[in-house]
């Protein structure tokens, strides 16, 4: 009886004792994301970031296989009239058991850097209200800057096909990015291309950090242009930044550092993209005047880019979509899916600050 009460116990006082903990901010900033954390990551990327594949990937495709098995035993209980009372009672129990320590070994590895004061305040970038005029002059910056890459980065844009260049050069960006700000850098690295890209494009991913591993994962089925930002994008997770806005601007502060112009344009082709909403919203017209003057070669991967979106649209999609905007709500991103796009506000405020992008 004490045993069962203590598989009960010592999960449960956990939880209770990390969900208090998340309830403060500055103390989670610089306890965990600033102490502990760190600490952490290290260990994970030195640990699994020497071997050539997705180690996350494998955790993840047994867990699947886990639950396959076990709704087929359920079933088959089921089929067989075996499924009393007392059956049930232990599935709920054995389920909530698992639930709970899953919920702690996410939020001691990773998970609590959602709670962080976060990469505002280090910066101290004041993100508030923003005005048209502002959203206007910040796209006109990120129009000049695709178009000026564009022309550099199709040259050469076959050479993102190697992950080992994707991998290092993102990398790389981040050493520049780390000699001006130490605390962002992200040696010893861990980056793989995720083993389920192709399924990923059925689901909706283009990368994803894996908190259990410490391992960025990149989906390298995606259109070649795009792969360079996302990089950038998962490697801020591994710094700690886990909200989606967050792990953008560290991508953004991270690509513009790099001399690749491959990143440059990845990197400005994503920020224009997510600033389109915005000042669709603000200022319609203008927009298209902005839209009118993207170079032939940047529209052109606008076009590739819907199309390959479209070429995969299909219902679980939708439901996995609609699942992950809980999944972010409930982690500190009121917005849900659009706190992606929420970057261009930081965007105005880096501007309005430091007077550049």
């Amino acid at each position: 009886m004490g045993k069962i009460k203590l598989a009960w116990m010592v999960p449960v006082l956990l939880a209770v004792l990390i969900k208090l903990f998340s309830l403060f901010p500055y103390a989670v900033e610089r306890y965990y994301s600033n102490g502990i954390y760190p600490i952490i990551g290290k260990f994970q990327r030195t640990v699994f970031g020497w071997i050539p594949f997705s180690v996350g990937d494998l955790i993840y495709a047994l867990a699947v296989v886990y639950l396959f098995i076990g709704l087929v035993r359920m079933i088959r209980q089921m089929v067989q009239k075996r499924a009393n009372r007392p059956y049930w009672w232990a599935v709920f129990k054995r389920t909530v058991i698992i639930s709970l320590w899953v919920y702690i070994l996410f939020n001691a590895f990773w998970g609590l850097n959602y709670n962080r004061v976060g990469i505002a305040k280090q910066l101290n970038l004041e993100v508030k209200k923003v005005e048209k005029e502002e959203i206007a002059a910040v796209m006109q910056i990120l129009l000049r800057k695709v178009n000026h890459f564009d022309s550099l980065a199709s040259l050469s844009r076959q050479k993102i096909s190697n992950h080992s260049y994707l991998f290092e050069g993102a990398q790389a960006s981040y050493q520049l990015l780390a000699s001006q700000r130490p605390n962002m850098n992200p040696a010893p690295g861990s980056m793989k291309a995720s083993l389920f890209g192709a399924l990923g494009n059925y689901l909706g991913y283009t990368g994803y950090y894996n908190p259990f591993t410490g391992e960025a994962q990149v989906n390298t089925h995606v259109p070649l242009f795009i792969q360079p930002f996302t990089s950038c994008h998962e490697i801020g997770h591994q710094l700690g930044y886990a909200k989606e806005n967050e792990a953008n601007f560290s991508g953004y502060l991270s690509a513009k550092c790099s001399n690749d112009p491959l990143f440059l344009y990845s990197v400005y082709f994503e920020l224009y993209a997510y600033g389109r909403p915005y000042l669709r919203m603000t200022d319609s017209m203008h927009l298209k005047k902005l839209d009118s003057q993207l170079v032939a070669g940047v529209r052109k991967d606008f076009k590739e880019l819907k199309k390959f979106y479209e070429s995969y649209e299909n219902p679980i999609e939708a439901v996995i979509d609609k699942l992950y905007g809980q999944f972010l709500k409930a982690n500190q991103q009121p917005a849900g899916k659009v706190t992606y796009g929420q970057v261009i506000l930081w965007l105005v405020a880096y501007w309005r600050e430091n007077g550049e992008l």
